[in-house]
């Protein structure tokens, strides 16, 4: 037989051929193990497999945890930075107002200051004059042409012309505020027509504004005159129980309440 078909036994070293499973001689196994044990070998092959494929898995896991936490450590060093930037906007606005409310009052001290020096080279009656027309400015909102009439007038403050004048060169007033805080309280509390409103504000026996106060008192009051209609034409109704035509005719004149015919016949609708 060839030499190279032909092998030794691993137990007893007799001449066997190669392939056989068991010697002739001593009977002995002369499979290795895994061939012996193949269900063994099975399952340590799936086991081998199983730990190969597991492990790229747990790399990428591992490597998915890594990016996680690098994207949450930024986001959380994006959020600090984000807020210390908004207090740090907080603190330059606030600084802002600071100096400006800083500027503010020294400049009102100035202007303050330099009144007390003006006042302290003018006669008292003059300086006495201005003080008046500051009062019935700021309380009464009187307009110019008022407000010189009561500083003059014997029955008001009596003070000389010079002195009358003198206020009204050197006043600091907002004669259109005037004439609108004027006409909020006709449109509040009397009940007036926008017209009516008007004709008050630029009347020598009213309030004495100028046109121009006067109609951007009228543009910019805050009214409902078909409601002030229906105020009127209430009165008309109980305390003189007129009829609703007089009443019509009342709001509509031109010598009574002066409202539109829409004002007037919303205020006759709903009487």
């Amino acid at each position: 037989m060839n030499e190279k078909m032909m092998t030794e036994c691993k137990a007893c070293g007799g001449e066997i051929a190669k392939g056989i499973k068991k010697c002739p001689h001593c009977g002995k196994d002369q499979r290795n193990f895994f061939m012996r044990h193949k269900i063994i070998t099975g399952f340590l092959i799936l086991m081998i497999l199983g730990s190969i494929v597991s492990i790229p898995e747990e790399d990428t896991l591992e490597a998915h945890s890594e990016s996680d936490s690098v994207i949450a450590s930024e986001a959380e060093e994006k959020e600090v930075v984000e807020e210390k930037e908004v207090v740090e906007e907080k603190e330059v606005v606030e600084e802002k107002e600071v100096v400006e409310e800083k500027e503010v009052a020294e400049e009102k001290e100035v202007v303050e200051e330099k009144e007390v020096v003006e006042e302290a080279k003018v006669p008292r009656e003059y300086a006495a004059a201005l003080k008046k027309a500051k009062t019935y400015s700021n309380v009464m909102h009187m307009s110019k042409a008022s407000l010189y009439g009561q500083l003059t007038s014997e029955y008001g403050e009596r003070f000389p012309e010079d002195a009358a004048q003198y206020a009204i060169d050197n006043i600091k007033a907002d004669w259109k505020s005037n004439a609108l805080n004027k006409a909020q309280t006709y449109a509040d509390d009397m009940h007036m027509s926008k017209a009516s409103v008007y004709d008050q504000l630029t009347s020598e026996y009213g309030e004495k504004f100028e046109p121009e106060e006067a109609q951007y008192a009228v543009n910019n009051v805050l009214a409902d005159w078909k409601n002030n209609a229906l105020n009127k034409a209430r009165t008309y109704a109980n305390d003189m129980n007129m009829s609703n035509s007089s009443i019509y005719d009342q709001l509509i004149s031109e010598y009574g309440e002066k409202f539109t015919a829409e004002e007037a016949q919303y205020a006759i609708d709903n009487l």
